[in-house]
């Protein structure tokens, strides 16, 4: 039997799951930053992906590193978190 006669196919088998893994899937539809936002957040951060997550409440931004994408929090010049502001949940005493 011919080796090269298996090694095409396990060849193209083999190429065919070195598909680039993107992160088109879990995309977020991006809107646009307010300028309050802007002006606080820190040099370095890419504002064009920034992004509020509905989760957690703060700005998160997508950061393409060396290895590997990956999404940060947004954060100021101080180095906090930029966030908005959450109602407090109504004291269940105070409620009648």
């Amino acid at each position: 039997m011919r080796p090269h006669l298996f090694a095409l196919p396990s060849a193209l088998f083999l190429l065919a799951a070195c598909e680039p893994t993107g992160s088109t899937a879990r995309r977020v539809a991006v809107m646009p930053l307010p300028e309050s936002v802007r002006a606080i957040a820190a040099p370095g951060q890419d504002l064009s992906t920034a992004y509020l997550r509905s989760s957690d409440g703060c700005y998160w931004y997508r950061y393409d590193g060396p290895v590997e994408t990956t999404d940060l929090p947004l954060r100021s010049t101080g180095g906090a978190l930029i966030c908005t502001r959450r109602e407090k949940p109504a004291d269940p005493a105070t409620t009648s």
